[in-house]
């Protein structure tokens, strides 16, 4: 039997298990192997509908896309058209920052890699017209910088919504017509959506939240993010195998090998350490070069993982319930079986922990979404309270957390299956936590 057979018949009998046991609203799985793609599906896209989950309906990559934005980026590259170390504002002429030094330096690479330092999670609505990118970049001249351009790694939203700036004004059109025009027309990808007006007459995935934890999978109410944020992942929209055609491209052309190069080191925080390249999140495993990237939106997740060398990908779309346990058990297993890597396990909560420092840790954190607030009480168990800055009507219970090592603490009870750790930055000066780091560095709101 070849690897390609004995890989359907494995996902389209497990899938189905793993969905129903994880109590996931719905998934798909395609997999990449002897440069065929196979694929299956299971679960519903819409609780309140039962409409069946098949393997044309389409779910929202999130952040996958900015993998796609950053492959239009290096097309440019390639064509001399964008020199990767040349201020940002060589282009964009009239890009600022809050912090005018930042705003004057901060290059293409920067923003490629997660380096760029100032704000991230900026979700501005811009209307949906053709100048919603042109006019979110504008309002990044209040962002504010957390640290110089760079100096280290922190996941940037807003600099990918940049980057998709660029290529409109590179190319003279709006970002989801150069989508389609350079990638999803030639690589004959035919289920793939840009915007919600493509997708909806489609089959599209509705995302699921849960109120509470162990209660049940409810649509949302807000289909897709902001369209000013498309470059960063608000909205594009494919089947898993589609997925895989744009990696195919990926895999047979060597003018997109920079991507792949490390560029800056990840902490580990648990699902996930090693490096970030050009776009593609690198991570160590161990082995041979993984690369690969997730993605989140409105009660939706999207995993990727590519072993170039043995010409093997695994995509998983789902909308909603315990996806990370299915993960784990999908790409453990065929990354194992078809490539040889093994895929580290999730992080789980030490039997005995450290003792949280509370003079360290204590204190606000504040995001542009959200103050993230740590307090120690008198039994020494340490919590955290995030406290949205819009749309919460009742304070939110707190999170307890325990140490994980040194420089990390993670969640006693775990969200979507998995327990989320976050990474402690210490203050070299006080030697006082000056940020939290979530993928996002959270700074101190006071020092």
């Amino acid at each position: 039997m070849s690897r390609a057979r004995a890989t359907a018949e494995w996902i389209t009998e497990v899938l189905p298990q793993l969905v129903e046991r994880h109590d996931v609203v719905g998934a798909q799985v395609a997999v990449l192997v002897d440069d065929r793609v196979v694929d299956a599906a299971a679960g519903v896209l819409n609780a309140a509908t039962g409409v069946p989950v098949t393997t044309e309906a389409l779910f929202q990559i999130g952040s996958i896309t900015k993998v796609w934005t950053a492959t239009l980026v290096q097309e440019l590259v390639n064509e001399g058209l964008v020199d990767l170390d040349l201020p940002i504002r060589h282009y964009l002429t009239d890009f600022r920052l809050a912090d005018h030094v930042a705003g004057e330096t901060v290059t293409t690479r920067h923003l490629l890699c997660h380096t760029g330092g100032f704000e991230g999670d900026l979700f501005t609505d811009t209307g949906n017209n053709d100048d919603a990118v042109e006019k979110y970049v504008s309002t990044l001249a209040d962002a504010r910088q957390l640290f110089p351009p760079g100096e280290r790694f922190s996941y940037c939203n807003s600099g990918y919504v940049v980057l998709g700036r660029l290529v409109e004004l590179l190319r003279g059109q709006t970002f989801n017509s150069v989508l389609r025009d350079r990638l999803i027309t030639p690589l004959g990808l035919s289920d793939v959506a840009t915007s919600v007006g493509e997708a909806i007459v489609r089959l599209p995935a509705v995302g699921h939240f849960r109120a509470s934890p162990g209660g049940r999978n409810e649509p949302v109410r807000t289909w897709s993010l902001t369209a000013s944020n498309a470059p960063a992942g608000a909205l594009l929209t494919m089947s898993a195998r589609e997925l895989l055609g744009f990696v195919k491209m990926h895999l047979a052309r060597r003018d997109f090998d920079a991507m792949r190069h490390p560029h800056v080191a990840v902490p580990d925080l648990g699902l996930f350490k090693g490096h970030w390249g050009l776009g593609w999140a690198l991570p160590d495993y161990g082995g041979p070069l993984v690369i690969g990237h997730t993605g989140r939106t409105a009660g939706q997740r999207a995993f990727l993982r590519v072993v170039p060398e043995a010409g093997v990908a695994v995509a998983m779309l789902s909308n909603g319930g315990d996806v990370f346990p299915v993960f784990e058990k999908v790409f453990g297993h065929l990354l194992r079986e078809l490539a040889g890597v093994v895929q580290p396990a999730l992080p789980v909560p030490p039997a005995n922990p450290l003792r949280v420092d509370a003079d360290r840790i204590t204190g606000t954190y504040r995001s542009a979404l959200a103050d993230n607030v740590v307090h120690v009480d008198e039994a020494g168990r340490a919590w955290l309270r995030i406290v949205m800055h819009t749309g919460q009507s009742t304070p939110p219970e707190p999170l307890e957390v325990v140490a994980l090592g040194e420089n990390a603490v993670i969640t006693v009870v775990p969200d979507e299956g998995a327990h989320t750790v976050i990474g402690l930055v210490d203050d070299a000066a006080t030697g006082r936590v000056q940020f939290l780091h979530t993928s996002r560095l959270i700074p101190r709101l006071h020092p």
